[in-house]
């Protein structure tokens, strides 16, 4: 049982973090989106580095970019948590249903996933040069993020045994 608890718990912890994040992007919006703003810009890239033609100035795209990011974070929120109780309801309860009990959490560490490797590691860090700027870089943020999340996602996708009465 404690297997499945400690599943649960990891699940509600990445479900725990989206919360606060969503809290910190929702009450200090300019903080935040100096980050966007800054990535899109490419104003602290490399100077003379031929990829500023995929810099994005206007002010409204940034703001689309920031509100897209923050909706992600949102939805992923949402779907931990549903994900984190559906596995505790389940947690006593055969192998089948507990398997069965975990696709939420799986979307929701998959969406999780996908914005740190997408949205941050390629559009971010690749496509806009983020690497370059010794400011603005939130790839080391985006990698921890992902290997997190990914630990999570491994653990969650382990093999339950009989009706949750682990050996340990």
């Amino acid at each position: 049982m404690i297997v499945r608890w400690s599943k649960t718990l990891l699940v509600a912890a990445v479900a725990f973090f989206y919360t606060l994040l969503v809290f910190n992007n929702l009450t200090d919006y300019g903080s935040n989106y100096l980050f966007v703003h800054h990535v899109l810009a490419m104003d602290t890239t490399f100077p003379g580095n031929h990829g500023m033609w995929r810099a994005l100035r206007p002010v409204w795209i940034q703001a689309l970019f920031y509100a897209s990011i923050v909706a992600w974070e949102i939805v992923t929120m949402a779907v931990c948590w549903a994900g984190a109780w559906r596995l505790m309801r389940a947690i006593g309860k055969p192998a089948a249903e507990f398997r069965q009990a975990k696709s939420l959490a799986v979307a929701g560490l998959t969406l999780s996933l996908l914005m740190w490797l997408v949205a941050f590691l390629s559009v971010g860090g690749e496509w806009f040069l983020m690497w370059q700027s010794t400011t603005w870089n939130g790839q080391s943020a985006a990698f921890r993020m992902f290997t997190v999340v990914g630990i999570v996602f491994v653990l969650l996708l382990l093999p339950d045994s009989g009706n949750g009465a682990e050996a340990f």
